[in-house]
């Protein structure tokens, strides 16, 4: 019985000592990427909706150019036409979290980039003077260290 045991301790070093000793190390092809942490993307989707408000102080054109600068690169076909709209986004940055299973309307793909979720306040300008004003939620996705968005389209 104890040269069983014996034997059988022997095998399992001896297994341990060839497993320890392969050459267990892949090359996997690409740069690293630092993993997006949701305090980092926080800032960055607080500065988004900023700079989407400076936009719109700006005017129609300003604002239309920063959307179209900032719709997710897989989807730039589905801009919206603001016509003369403004609009300013107010984010409820409480209700800021992950959304790993959403894709646009009418798409089976989903955005690359990490999608998330956030209520927002929208209020729609014409002129200067508020046409509507609409509480809803907003996807935006952190891809490679930007936000992107999917232009609202309050003409549809």
């Amino acid at each position: 019985m104890r040269a069983t045991v014996v034997t059988t301790v022997l095998t399992l070093v001896a297994a341990a000592f060839v497993l320890l000793s392969l050459n267990r190390v892949t090359a996997i092809p690409g740069q690293p990427v630092a993993l997006s942490t949701p305090e980092g993307d926080r800032k960055l989707v607080v500065d988004y909706f900023t700079e989407l408000n400076d936009a719109g102080k700006d005017g129609t054109a300003t604002q239309r150019d920063f959307l179209r600068r900032t719709q997710h690169p897989d989807f730039t076909d589905r801009l919206c036409d603001l016509g003369d709209l403004v609009l300013k986004i107010e984010p409820a940055m409480s209700t800021f979290r992950v959304d790993s299973k959403w894709s646009p309307p009418d798409s089976a793909k989903r955005p690359r980039g990490l999608v998330y979720v956030l209520g927002v306040s929208v209020s729609i300008r014409r002129a200067g003077a508020v046409i509507a004003e609409q509480i809803g939620s907003e996807r935006v996705v952190v891809l490679d260290g930007k936000v992107y968005g999917f232009t609202p389209c309050p003409t549809q």
